[in-house]
């Protein structure tokens, strides 16, 4: 059976990662300064960071339509989708609306949307764990069922720079008691196991909360064993320093260190680590 495995433009894959045939990138759009960037291979990421800056409103992101997915979706006997979290972009709403399209077209057709709760590094590690089971010959059903378990038990952290396109983007709903006075504080978030930003701890300075971040990481046995996918914006030397500090405390198989798309950037904005286990 063959089978491939389509992500949208969050999914953070390496250069590496992306050039296996089995992964199918559908992109977002972005509208920044009056400009429009379509979130694919050709993306400048220091356009996008400079319309962002010099730009005095949040810059905005628009999920692929169902068609875009639908085309995706052609071209294999099992098709593996995987979007960022639903309660923060409507992509998860758009896939599963062309799933829907295509199995009235063709009853037979194996398809399944994940929710991946997360977002870029979180794409990634789904994605992978996807690839490995299919590749594998696993039978569809089993492939969903053990991804969904490792979506359900997957960890997301992050530390950004700045979280004013979070908060411009209303990306924060329950932080909003806390943004006022937290802008010029440096907070540690994850992601709920429904995919809303928490906020999980705080400090003065984004080194001494990263090291909270791998702290907790470090903390917490179920990381043993696992992939650490790393994902950077515009700050490869600081992901370098989180993966040292990882290698120092953790024991994690491997990790991956990755560059943030246009979508990530516009959330994470520059400077911002999004760690996921």
């Amino acid at each position: 059976m063959s089978y491939k495995i389509v992500v949208d433009s969050c999914c953070d894959l390496s250069a590496q990662m992306a050039q296996d045939p089995c992964f199918v990138r559908v992109p977002l759009t972005i509208r920044a300064g009056g400009s429009t960037f379509v979130d694919d291979s050709g993306l400048d990421q220091g356009d996008l960071l400079w319309a962002m800056r010099q730009s005095q409103e949040a810059p905005a992101t628009a999920c692929p339509p169902p068609q875009a997915y639908l085309d995706a979706y052609q071209g294999a006997d099992d098709v593996y989708v995987v979007t960022l979290s639903a309660l923060l972009s409507g992509s998860h709403n758009s896939a599963e609306q062309a799933r829907l399209i295509l199995e009235e077209e063709r009853p037979e057709a194996n398809v399944h949307v994940f929710n991946s709760c997360s977002a870029s590094s979180g794409e990634v590690l789904v994605a992978l764990k996807i690839r490995e089971l299919a590749s594998a010959g696993l039978p569809f059903k089993k492939v969903v069922r053990e991804v969904e378990q490792f979506i359900y038990q997957m960890q997301t952290l992050f530390v950004l720079e700045s979280l004013e396109n979070l908060r411009k983007n209303g990306r924060l709903t329950k932080l909003q008691a806390v943004v006022t006075s937290a802008l010029r504080i440096k907070l540690l978030c994850g992601a709920t196991p429904e995919g809303e930003i928490c906020k999980l701890g705080q400090a003065l300075t984004v080194k001494q909360a990263l090291t909270k971040m791998v702290d907790r990481m470090a903390a917490d046995p179920a990381h043993q064993g696992r992939t650490l996918a790393i994902c950077h914006c515009n700050c490869l030397e600081r992901a370098f320093q989180v993966r040292d500090m990882v290698e120092a405390k953790c024991r994690f198989a491997a990790v991956h260190i990755l560059e943030a798309g246009g979508i990530t950037t516009v959330y994470a904005d520059d400077g911002g680590i999004v760690a996921a286990y």
